[in-house]
């Protein structure tokens, strides 16, 4: 099981450190054209998203990988899953059924990733 919450830790992170990147680094007036929902947001938002999707991804491998305060693993993990957990209830209320599905999925991995590693998994 810790070798399986470790390859979810890897992917998620992954996953999050592009797009946190991503929002970062690329203009909004390109992000709008690919993602309806950032024309409804300042760019300071925008930004801020990025960065707690970088900081996330950080939280997730880092504190676990070289053992100092490894509890900040599991709340990365949860602070993800409330993050995309909020980005459903935006797609919903959007009307946009294209965008629930993956970021459902991305909050249980997340969750999976809090639980795991508050558990028996955990520090």
């Amino acid at each position: 099981m810790n070798v399986f919450l470790w390859i979810v830790q890897a992917l998620l992170a992954a996953i999050f450190v592009m797009s946190g990147l991503e929002k970062l680094t690329q203009p909004k007036n390109k992000l709008a054209g690919e993602y309806a929902w950032v024309k409804d947001v300042s760019p300071a938002t925008l930004r801020f998203i990025g960065v707690v999707e970088l900081l996330g991804a950080i939280g997730l491998i880092a504190p676990a990988a070289i053992g100092i305060a490894p509890v900040l693993t599991p709340i990365a993990g949860t602070g993800l899953a409330t993050l995309m957990l909020l980005a459903v209830a935006m797609h919903v209320r959007r009307k946009e059924p294209s965008g629930v599905p993956v970021t459902a999925i991305l909050l249980v991995l997340a969750a999976f990733v809090g639980w795991g590693r508050f558990g028996p998994y955990g520090w």
